[in-house]
């Protein structure tokens, strides 16, 4: 699904105000207990519809991020096709209606990079492994639907367009437009099943005993700017260096 010469790693910082802010540190425990419904080239997968503790439960985007980084993984990134028709399959044989993955859109303060202009098109990323997806016209490596609420190929806006909030979340929907199960952006505050994906950076981090923790609000999020895709991991994963490089 992603062409090599398409990744670009990004640094996106969740924060909030702070009566706004909701902190939890990621368990070693709930790692090690961490639920897992399938595997695909080593990785952990959890589906939420398919345990009997979240069959129920919908999340919102900025929700299903965190219950899964609690658990030392990421909302699914999906990065080949492989993976995509894996995971397509788990939403085809549970029958459900939609699911969250980690897609974002770069909408924020510092996503004017020329290589992420225009953001439409060139400013759709994963979350879960900070990579930049093909650009949403590229139809051969993308799943975007063709179709949406207001009949255009998807990303859409759709909900924006008829004044509400923007659409800069991205999940699947299961045949909503009688279009199968395809790529939509979403609005961030609607509640969802939720997939996620082991995290080797989390599990790593863990096994190094550093502390780790998440930011959560529901409805909207308002991120810190990417790292220009010249700064390399070593100083991203720095995090004096990160926060000299916020100050400048």
């Amino acid at each position: 699904m992603m062409l090599i010469a398409d990744i670009v790693l990004l640094l996106v910082t969740i924060s909030y105000a702070d009566e706004e802010l909701f902190r939890a540190d990621i368990d070693p425990y709930e790692c090690s207990i961490r639920p897992v419904h399938n595997h695909f080239k080593n990785h952990g997968y959890f589906f939420s519809w398919e345990d009997t503790r979240t069959a129920n439960l919908d999340f919102s985007w900025p929700e299903a991020r965190e219950f899964c980084r609690s658990r030392c993984m990421e909302l699914v990134s999906l990065e080949t096709k492989e993976e995509n028709e894996f995971v397509k399959q788990h939403i085809k044989k549970g029958e459900v209606k939609y699911a969250w993955t980690s897609g974002h859109k770069c909408n924020f303060a510092g996503c004017n990079r020329p290589d992420l202009v225009p953001i439409t098109v060139y400013g759709w990323f994963w979350t879960g492994t900070l990579t930049k997806m093909p650009p949403t016209t590229n139809r051969l490596d993308t799943d975007w639907s063709n179709t949406g609420g207001i009949g255009v190929p998807q990303p859409d806006n759709r909900e924006h367009i008829q004044g509400g909030l923007e659409e800069e979340c991205m999940a699947f929907l299961n045949n909503f437009h009688n279009d199968g199960i395809k790529w939509h952006d979403i609005a961030c505050y609607h509640r969802k099943p939720f997939i996620c994906e082991d995290s080797d950076e989390l599990l790593e981090e863990i096994l190094s005993n550093q502390q780790i923790t998440t930011t959560r609000k529901t409805m909207e999020i308002d991120p810190e700017p990417p790292f220009p895709s010249d700064i390399s991991m070593e100083n991203v994963n720095n995090k004096q260096k990160y926060q000299e490089r916020l100050s400048e």
